[in-house]
């Protein structure tokens, strides 16, 4: 099983990419919400990965966070739900807002999601419920240098802040509030922790 990929982002055409490990291209999909965080071609480039065996093929998927793979990861295990489906959803909303969805049973919110009817929200939202906590919970990896931002202040705000005890959904909005372009790590992480401090 290959786990992460390290190496040089090779190229991007969404929701294709290819990152090159020492001179071997490998082939991902990935849902937006990775692509948001990718860095330029060329750059270095950091993607956990799952890797789905098919009768006719065997397809990479790469994300940017490990949260991202949990949740990939507990979607195909959904009666009906398959890869294309759980990038769908990935590519929909973000995990912070998936684990809403769930909690609240919002259906009507994941029936927007191209490809999602109104069956398979039910079912995704009724077997995924149970599991949601542990969705939430976060990982000993999260934030880890493994992220494609984790060599950028964002990524090791995001460390620092998950060290602190915050709780990586919790991080992303602080972080959110903080991002302004070359701002350093220290600089980041005083405007997060600001933000928090307010009512």
């Amino acid at each position: 099983m290959i786990g992460f990929l390290k190496g040089r982002l090779a190229l991007k055409l969404p929701p294709s990419l290819m990152v090159d490990v020492n001179g071997v291209g490998y082939e991902l999909e990935a849902p937006m919400s990775t692509f948001y965080g990718l860095p330029a071609a060329g750059e270095p480039v950091a993607l956990y990965t799952h890797l789905v065996i098919r009768e006719d093929a065997h397809v990479l998927f790469g994300f940017g966070t490990e949260s991202e793979r949990r949740l990939f990861r507990g979607l195909l295990k959904v009666s009906g739900v398959g890869p294309k489906i759980a990038l769908g959803i990935l590519s929909g909303a973000s995990v912070e807002d998936f684990l809403r969805i769930v909690e609240a049973e919002d259906i009507a919110m994941l029936t927007r999601i191209p490809g999602i009817g109104r069956k398979t929200a039910e079912r995704v939202i009724i077997e995924m419920r149970d599991s949601v906590q542990k969705l939430a919970a976060p990982s000993a990896r999260e934030g880890a240098a493994l992220g494609p931002a984790a060599a950028s202040p964002q990524g090791e705000a995001f460390a620092a802040l998950v060290a602190l005890g915050y709780k990586p959904p919790e991080v992303t909005r602080l972080l959110k509030a903080a991002d302004e372009p070359g701002l350093s790590t220290t600089e980041i992480i005083r405007r997060a922790l600001k933000a928090a401090a307010k009512p």
